[in-house]
C-alpha cells in the first residue's frame, strides 16, 4: 500500500545518494553493444591500466570512454576535497551503458523502396572508487 507522502519518499531516496566520484556522457553516438565491448575490458581495473587499454584499443567507443574516464578522474580529484582522492589509488567500480534515443534515417533502395537506418545513441556512466 502507501509508503508515505511523495516528498517523504523523495527525501529518503535522496538520503541514500551514492557519494563515489563519477562521470556520465549522455547521447554518445555509439551503440550500447559496441560501448559494452570496451567497458567490459576496463571494468574493475585501476585507472592507469584502464587508460592504457583505452589508448591502444582500435574501437571508436574507446576514444569516447577514455575522455569520460579522464573526466571522472578529474571529478574525483577536484570535487571531493574532504576525501583526498589520488589518481593512483582509484579503480573503476562500475561502468555501464544505457540505451539512449535512436535517430531514424531513410536509405533509398531499388524500385522506390526506402530502408530505415537506425543511428543508435547511448548514455555511458563510469563510477570510480578508492582501493
Amino acid at each position: 500500500m502507501a509508503k508515505g507522502h511523495r516528498s517523504q519518499i523523495k527525501r529518503e531516496r535522496n538520503a541514500n545518494k551514492d557519494n563515489r566520484p563519477s562521470a556520465k556522457v549522455s547521447y554518445a553516438r555509439v551503440s550500447v553493444t559496441k560501448a559494452c565491448f570496451v567497458l567490459d575490458a576496463i571494468r574493475g581495473k585501476d585507472v592507469e591500466t584502464a587508460l592504457a587499454i583505452l589508448a591502444y584499443n582500435p574501437r571508436y567507443a574507446s576514444s569516447v570512454i577514455e575522455k569520460l574516464l579522464k573526466s571522472a578522474i578529474a571529478n574525483a580529484e577536484n570535487n571531493y576535497p574532504d576525501k583526498n582522492y589520488k589518481a593512483e589509488n582509484l579503480y573503476i567500480a562500475e561502468c555501464y551503458a544505457n540505451k539512449g534515443p535512436t535517430m531514424k534515417r531513410i536509405q533509398p533502395r531499388a524500385q522506390g523502396r526506402a530502408y530505415r537506418i537506425e543511428k543508435r545513441t547511448s548514455h555511458i556512466t563510469i563510477v570510480l572508487d578508492e582501493r
